[in-house]
């Protein structure tokens, strides 16, 4: 759903900043509860992060980014929010590991993925493979896309994020 003269959607199907976010529901990585992004709507803001694989180097790095930040995070009442499309075991392994204290939700069957136009073709050591793209997108109390980031890079992302926060005064 678009809101008022906004851009429409791009060729991909990837929501743009001004439009509603695309709802879904899909498990975290705490046995048996799910994760509803339009329950959020009228309480919080969200960052709802995108990335390739649970434990790696660059997921781990951006990962923790939104751990450090995580607390100044909530002062803003923002929810940090991470999706990949490895297993709810995976995510509590990582979660665990690197003692991350907000949701990671399993994307396996890739639907939200592809719902917001990051899975895609990837190239890695020559080898062409479908993957998540590592994007961000920074939606409002009102389910409103207010920024997304494109081609991240993982260390000190969350600090990105906040300064644009601090910017739209969420």
């Amino acid at each position: 759903m678009s809101t008022g003269s906004q851009q429409t959607p791009s060729s991909e199907g990837k929501p743009q900043v001004g439009e509603q976010a695309p709802d879904f529901t899909l498990s975290t990585q705490k046995t048996g509860e799910s994760f509803h992004l339009y329950d959020m709507l009228g309480k919080s803001a969200t960052v709802l992060y995108f990335y390739p694989k649970d434990d790696t180097p660059g997921c781990t790095a951006e990962a923790c980014s939104f751990r450090d930040a995580n607390h100044v995070m909530q002062q803003r009442g923002i929810k940090v929010v991470g999706i990949s499309a490895d297993n709810e075991a995976s995510h509590q392994k990582f979660a665990e590991k690197y003692d991350l204290p907000f949701t990671l939700l399993a994307d396996t069957d890739t639907h939200v993925s592809q719902l917001y136009g990051v899975w895609k073709e990837r190239n890695m050591y020559g080898r062409k493979f479908m993957g998540v793209n590592r994007e961000t997108f920074l939606i409002d109390k009102d389910g409103i896309v207010r920024k997304i980031w494109g081609k991240v890079k993982p260390e000190g992302h969350a600090d990105e994020v906040l300064e644009v926060v601090d910017s739209l005064h969420l």
